[in-house]
């Protein structure tokens, strides 16, 4: 497809992803969908990166995929694998996937798939397993791989039942555009689109073929996990960025990833290029007992939710959020989401904000626009102490670090023959 003018492509990446169709469709074992994982290969969050550049949290997620997998009976012999190198790593957005927090995702694992019914493109996202002590952020306990292994063997069985019900699967925008009225911003808070999964999955989980026993594990897991709907807007992020990735041109970013190491972005008009920079810290409010000075560095592809225009890019739809990630208050969402459409060239009208007189969410963020201004995008995020083995302390703001941008400019510049 040619274009006269980049703005021409921006928009026509802008109307990919609105007219973008997610349904979910499936939980199944990883590697019956993403082949790399029939190997002894473990995907990670972010750009690549080798073991001995991972924080310990990544280490410990990985450590944790060992022993789910029986790779290894023990840490010690699991930690000897990773560090011989006899496990390959691929980031997950290499293979259609993202991945939370480390996003260490390994083939026996889950993963949930959203299907755009708009080019039938699939992406895939593990599922939620809750907060404290889990392997996205690091943790590797016995009561870690317990639960993995229960949502392998239960909760991910019952859910492809009851989806295997629903006429081409559960439409996803439905659910984001209710939930966006009712204080969610899709990062930090999913507790109406939680809510409005397990009404609609509900009357499917009672006529699947579940034991009592089952279904009452999986209906009060899903009632307890708040954050349950982010996998599933994280692989609807992803399925819909990487379609309005199509188009070849412009100026649009597409991705937004990190692995403690670097943060990552990628551009309309660059291809799978990545252009990174050192990550930043998140900074925020943390739970009893756990200060700044623990906090790991920023990971994870969750941030695909803020190149899609939800997360801290909506912070006004969810100004509840602000004061539990340390953010302020109304006016101070207000603000956030102002500074955000500076640096993005559209509204997504799909998902109307009511604390926003009904504008639509932000769209398209553009990275001439972020170099002119130096304005970054805002991460709403979780945040892991950086020890291995203990998992969430917390949740915060984070900035991308701006090099990302300029890197990308400069790309750009290069590709249209512009002199910077």
């Amino acid at each position: 497809m040619m274009f006269n003018t980049i703005d021409e492509a921006n928009t026509a990446v802008i109307e990919k992803i609105k007219e973008g169709q997610p349904f979910l469709i499936d939980v199944v074992p990883a590697k019956t969908v993403i082949k790399e994982l029939n190997e002894r290969v473990l995907l990670h969050a972010g750009p690549p990166i080798v073991w001995e550049r991972m924080t310990e949290p990544m280490q410990g997620s990985c450590i944790g995929a060992a022993l789910f997998e029986k790779w290894a009976s023990n840490e010690d012999e699991a930690r000897k694998m990773l560090e011989n190198g006899e496990v390959k790593f691929i980031p997950c957005h290499h293979v259609d996937t993202v991945g939370p927090m480390g996003g260490i995702t390994s083939g026996n694992m889950p993963v949930l798939v959203v299907e755009n019914k708009i080019n039938e493109k699939r992406a895939y996202c593990t599922m939620n397993e809750g907060i404290g002590k889990v392997l996205r952020f690091g943790a590797y306990g016995e009561e870690v791989i317990n639960r993995l292994h229960w949502m392998k063997d239960v909760l991910a069985p019952a859910l492809s039942k009851a989806l295997g019900q629903i006429d081409g699967g559960l439409n996803v925008n439905v659910i984001i555009a209710k939930a966006i009225t009712m204080g969610d911003e899709f990062h930090q808070r999913n507790i109406a689109a939680s809510v409005l999964f397990l009404k609609e999955i509900m009357p499917y989980l009672l006529t699947a073929d579940i034991c009592e026993k089952e279904l009452r594990q999986v209906t009060k897991f899903l009632a307890d996990t708040d954050q349950f709907f982010l996998n599933i807007m994280m692989a609807t992020c992803k399925v819909i960025m990487d379609s309005a990735r199509t188009i070849k041109e412009g100026t649009i970013v597409t991705a937004l990833t990190r692995n403690g190491d670097n943060f990552a972005i990628r551009v309309s008009g660059l291809g799978d290029e990545w252009f990174t920079a050192p990550v930043n810290t998140p900074e925020g409010l943390f739970f009893s007992g756990f200060s700044q000075e623990e906090a790991n560095p920023d990971m994870g592809d969750s941030a695909i939710t803020e190149s899609f225009g939800v997360g801290g890019m909506a912070m006004i739809a969810a100004p509840g959020v602000t004061r539990f990630i340390g953010a302020g208050g109304f006016e101070d969402a207000s603000a956030i989401s102002e500074e955000m459409s500076e640096i993005c060239i559209a509204r997504n009208p799909n998902y109307s904000i009511p604390t926003w007189d009904f504008q639509g969410t932000c769209l398209g963020i553009d990275v001439r626009k972020v170099v002119e201004t130096g304005i970054t995008p805002l991460i709403n995020t979780g945040i892991a102490h950086k020890k291995a083995g203990i998992g969430q302390i917390g949740a915060g703001t984070v900035r991308v670090p701006l090099g990302c941008f300029t890197k990308a400019l400069e790309a750009l510049a290069k590709k249209y023959g512009v002199e910077v």
